[in-house]
């Protein structure tokens, strides 16, 4: 079984992040440019949030405030759920399905090392699965060759 770590040195360590005075509108062309549906919410080096698609369109959209008037702090997830280096694609699964999160950061010993997404742990299980139905496609050949 593949572990997060394994998922971080494939995809990169990137982290992106905003500031809480950052405004919505900004944390959202970053995420844009990115092409990622979620910021981590930094103060000095620290995570004191999250920032997601879904707060945007839960706590601003639905709300009726502005993302050119609403600061990140007011809308940012603050009780974040993280995962460990060592941790299994499963584990991770099943921690963001119980949470209802899509988004992972990642941290090792107290220092923020990365973050996952659904979409990651989806991407890196089915790929298990190919090796695993190859491998065991490799070994019926060989294995009918024989008899």
């Amino acid at each position: 079984m593949k572990t997060v770590q394994r998922i971080l040195d494939e995809k990169g360590h990137d982290i992106y992040s905003v500031s809480p005075d950052t405004l919505v509108y900004d944390a959202l062309k970053l995420m844009r440019d990115k092409d990622i549906g979620a910021v981590l919410v930094l103060v000095d080096g620290k995570m004191v949030g999250i920032f997601s698609e879904r707060d945007y369109a839960r706590k601003v959209i639905l709300q009726g405030k502005s993302s050119l008037k609403t600061l990140v702090s007011e809308i940012m997830t603050t009780h974040v759920v993280y995962g460990s280096p060592e941790q299994t694609n499963e584990q991770c699964m099943a921690v963001m399905a119980a949470r209802h999160v899509r988004h992972l950061p990642i941290m090792d010993q107290g220092e923020l090392t990365g973050i996952i997404s659904i979409g990651d742990l989806v991407r890196s299980i089915i790929n298990e699965q190919k090796d695993t139905i190859k491998q065991l496609e490799q070994y019926i050949l060989q294995y009918t060759s024989i008899t």
